[in-house]
C-alpha cells in the first residue's frame, strides 16, 4: 500500500481540522516548506497538499507557500483546494504539481473535470468527501445531494488518476479509518481509491494494508509524532 503524507494549509500554516470543522483547528507548524522537506528527507516521494482556505473560499489562497513547496522540494506533489476551473488546474501543473485534486468542481462543473481528465491522463484526482454517504462540497461546508458511490462511479468513467475518499466523520480524529467504506467504494471502480481520514496509530495503517486498500493519506498522526514516516512506510508494506 502506498502511504502518502499530507499537509493542510490554513493562513499559511500547517494545520489539521477536526472532522473538517474550521472552528476546530490545530496548528502543527508555521513553516510548511520545512515540513515538506522533513517528509522528503524521511523517504516520502509523494505529498498531498491541501489549501483549506481555497477549499472554503473557492479560489487558491496559499499560492506562495504551495509554489515554494513545488519549487524547492523534489517530490511528486498533488495539490487540492479551491481548484474550480481549468486555468487554476493548469497553473498548478505548470508550476510542478504532479496531480491536481478536484472535489467541488466534479459535482458543480463535471464537463470541465471530464475534459481535463481526457486531456491530461494521470493528472487528475477526484476527491469524494463523504458525510453519511453523501458528498460534501465547498470545503465540506455544503451538502451536494449526490451519493458518494454515484460520484465515484461517474468519475471513474472519465479516466481519473485516482479517487481520494475521505470519510469526514473520521478526519482528524485518529480514531481509525473507515476501511469498510473505502473497500466498498473500491469494489465499484477501477481507479485506485486513496483512503483518507482517521489514521491514529500504526495498527490502523497495517489494517488498511492487510485488507487490500491500495493507498492512504496520513496527516495528523505524522505531524503529531504518533509515529515516524519510516514506521508508517514499514506498516504500509505489511500488505498481504
Amino acid at each position: 500500500m502506498e502511504l502518502i503524507p499530507a499537509i493542510d494549509l490554513l493562513g499559511g500554516k500547517v494545520v489539521r481540522l477536526h472532522k473538517g470543522r474550521y472552528d476546530q483547528v490545530t496548528v502543527y507548524s508555521e513553516r510548511p516548506v520545512e515540513q515538506a522537506r522533513v517528509f522528503f528527507d524521511a523517504g516520502a516521494r509523494r505529498l498531498h497538499v491541501v489549501d483549506l482556505d481555497g477549499a472554503r473560499d473557492g479560489e487558491p489562497k496559499n499560492l506562495a507557500v504551495i509554489e515554494a513547496i513545488l519549487r524547492t522540494v523534489p517530490m511528486q506533489i498533488q495539490v487540492g483546494g479551491g481548484i474550480r476551473d481549468e486555468q487554476i488546474a493548469r497553473r498548478w501543473l505548470d508550476s510542478g504539481a504532479k496531480r491536481v485534486v478536484l472535489g467541488t468542481a466534479a459535482v458543480k462543473d463535471p464537463a470541465f473535470v471530464r475534459k481535463l481528465c481526457s486531456e491530461l491522463p494521470n493528472a487528475v484526482v477526484v476527491a469524494v468527501d463523504e458525510r453519511d454517504g453523501e458528498v460534501a462540497i465547498e470545503g465540506w461546508l455544503e451538502a451536494s445531494g449526490k451519493r458518494a458511490s454515484d460520484l465515484a462511479r461517474e468519475v471513474d468513467g472519465w479516466g481519473v488518476a485516482a479517487i481520494l475518499h475521505t470519510v469526514i466523520a473520521r478526519d482528524g480524529t485518529r480514531e481509525g479509518p473507515d476501511i469498510d467504506a473505502t473497500l466498498a467504494l473500491q469494489e465499484q471502480v477501477n481507479a485506485t481509491v486513496i483512503a483518507s481520514g482517521g489514521i491514529g496509530d500504526l495498527g490502523h495503517i497495517r489494517a488498511l494494508a492487510e485488507r487490500g486498500v491500495r493507498a492512504a493519506v496520513c496527516g495528523r498522526a505524522l505531524l503529531s509524532g504518533a509515529f515516524s514516516v519510516q514506521e508508517a512506510f514499514a506498516a504500509a508494506a505489511s500488505s498481504r
